[in-house]
């Protein structure tokens, strides 16, 4: 059974701040429990042994007082402490299980008069009735007098804790993800050319090591595609002068030469010399056209009437002219390829069709030929990779064709795949022009 994939976080921010977040948590949770062991239980402790000094000390003070001077003494123990005091026993509500400032009032209360002593409810008080000079006396307080708040300090705390950690995350993100935003752009828009620039090797330890290395590799394969473009361009080009030769020595030969040998002949020389054109327009692939502006669909079904083939069609599906600024030279190029391809496999109608999507204007070609294997799709880009296995140029090309299809796509920026045409059986090649080529 295939487990199921674990979901994480794309973003580095989300991630970042789920790290720290974690960790603030962590230490959020250890300070607030060492700060009640170590702080807040003391100081409760202290405060229940205070008012339970206090409650005793004001029934101590009442007694000892005389009776005419006893109301005023209530009044100010109210004004000064908010206590009140009553020498009546009424009937109360006991308090159950008091927890909390209760319990350790409670605890201080009994420790220091050496008898239990009880809490009741009443009147919205909290009532500790304490035993002084043979008298019973009542003292009323609040029942949140005394109480911490540790849920308020916890709320303050996680509240805080979450601001600083979004703020800390969002700086620390920022100062890591611009260095990757341009390394990632420019590896994306890294094309082998030679007006490669280097990027800035600044900020942390770690990114300028990334940096130096991306840079370097560059480079280094900048300079082994001009090392590759060069060496192809000398072969293909040097090899015309001796096949130039070859068809001189050929036509001064005149009769002496078998008729059909020398057919034979010519046509070898002929696909020689169309595989060194081939691959001379391969070597210079990367450097094909300039941009300039055009009405796309204009273009196209000028394209496609220059090639003068029935079997060729044009389908514009937009609903309105399109102008684009584009290297059209390079597009000339890989559209012929593609219908050229296409016109070579399939005896049925091809369809030069332009339409739009969500990802921009896509140029698609499309043959009712006996299609691609799904398995084969990449590779038929690769230069000299033919899906048909003979050595002959007739049957089965140079294999150039779509290497030179993908090379300058590539070096344009637009996008090429190959899919299956549904219904039938043949191919779809779909060149996606980026939005960016769109006049405004």
């Amino acid at each position: 059974m295939l487990s199921r994939p674990r979901l994480r976080p794309a973003s580095l921010l989300f991630r970042t701040s789920l790290t720290l977040g974690v960790s603030a948590l962590a230490i959020a949770v250890i300070s607030i429990w060492a700060l009640s062991q170590f702080v807040i239980a003391p100081i409760a402790e202290q405060s229940a042994e205070d008012e339970a000094a206090l409650l005793v000390l004001s029934a101590q003070t009442w007694v000892e007082l005389p009776p005419p001077a006893r109301p005023y003494y209530e009044l100010e123990l109210f004004e000064s402490h908010e206590l009140v005091l009553s020498p009546e026993r009424r009937p109360l509500e006991p308090v159950v299980d008091p927890s909390g400032s209760l319990g350790l009032l409670q605890s201080a209360l009994s420790d220091r008069l050496r008898e239990p002593i009880g809490l009741f409810e009443g009147d919205d008080l909290t009532w500790a009735e304490i035993p002084m000079g043979g008298v019973m006396l009542q003292l009323g307080f609040a029942p949140d007098r005394g109480e911490a708040a540790p849920w308020s300090v916890v709320l303050v705390i996680f509240a805080a804790g979450a601001v600083i950690v979004f703020f800390a995350s969002l700086l620390i993100v920022r100062r890591i993800v611009r260095p990757l935003e341009a390394v990632a752009q420019s590896a994306q828009g890294f094309r082998g050319g030679a007006e490669f620039e280097r990027l800035p090797e600044t900020g942390p330890q770690e990114l300028v090591a990334l940096t130096r290395s991306f840079n370097t590799m560059a480079e280094e394969i900048s300079t082994l595609l001009a090392n590759r473009t060069t060496l192809l361009a000398g072969v293909s080009h040097d090899l015309r002068t001796p096949l130039a030769r070859m068809r001189l020595v050929l036509e001064l030969m005149g009769d002496g030469v078998d008729g059909d040998l020398r057919e034979r002949m010519v046509r070898n020389m002929d696909a020689m010399e169309a595989l060194l054109s081939k691959g001379l327009k391969f070597a210079r692939g990367l450097a094909e056209g300039q941009a300039r502006t055009v009405e796309l669909g204009a273009h196209l079904a000028m394209l496609v009437d220059t090639q003068a083939q029935p079997l060729l069609s044009f389908e514009n599906r937009l609903r309105e002219p399109r102008t684009v600024k584009l290297a059209v030279e390079a597009l000339d190029r890989v559209l012929e390829n593609l219908m050229n391809n296409a016109l070579a496999y399939s005896e049925a109608p091809v369809v030069l069709r332009l339409k739009e999507s969500a990802k921009g204007l896509k140029v698609q070609v499309l043959d009712r030929g006996p299609g691609i294997p799904e398995g084969e799709r990449q590779r038929v880009f690769q230069p000299f990779y033919r899906l048909e296995q003979s050595r002959s140029v007739a049957t089965g090309g140079s294999g150039l064709g779509l290497a030179i299809v993908k090379q300058l796509c590539d070096a344009q920026g637009w996008r090429i795949e190959v899919t299956e045409h549904g219904g039938g059986g043949g191919a779809v090649f779909t060149v996606t022009l980026p939005p960016s080529v769109q006049e405004p």
